[in-house]
């Protein structure tokens, strides 16, 4: 079994209030997982290029996005050709991809769904030439 590691992708102005609160669960439960991890604030132009080189050099296995469907849509996408896992902590003003895929809004029982670690891919599409692809 390959050892995990973590990037936490928050965003900052998602639509959930108590993000320390959030930060806090992340934190004690990844650690008490034995799990390494970084925590990154997502970005406003939604470039993720940059966490290519990342997830090859420093082994990252999961990006964990903790904001909305914006914030996914931008980061699955720039990650479509990556080897990762992509999770999910519903904490935007849009949260149906998460909630159609029975991710709960409880950040912990997200985590734990996350670290059960049973990726499934999901289907991908074209909209206008833009690629979205979520998995």
């Amino acid at each position: 079994m390959v050892a995990r590691k973590f990037i936490y992708l928050i965003n900052p102005i998602s639509g959930t209030k108590g993000k320390a609160l959030v930060l806090e669960i992340i934190k004690k439960k990844t650690t008490d997982k034995g799990i390494p991890f970084e925590i990154l604030h997502s970005n406003a132009e939604g470039n993720y290029t940059y966490l290519h080189q990342k997830i090859v050099s420093e082994k990252i296995t999961d990006v964990i996005i903790c904001g909305g469907d914006g914030t996914v849509n931008q980061v699955a996408s720039a990650l479509q050709d990556s080897n990762v896992n992509i999770g999910i902590i519903p904490m935007g003003s849009g949260n149906g991809l998460a909630f159609a895929a029975n991710i709960p809004k409880a950040p912990g029982k997200a985590l734990d769904i996350i670290f059960e670690g049973n990726a499934v891919a999901i289907d991908s599409f074209y909209i206008n030439k833009n690629s979205n692809k979520f998995s």
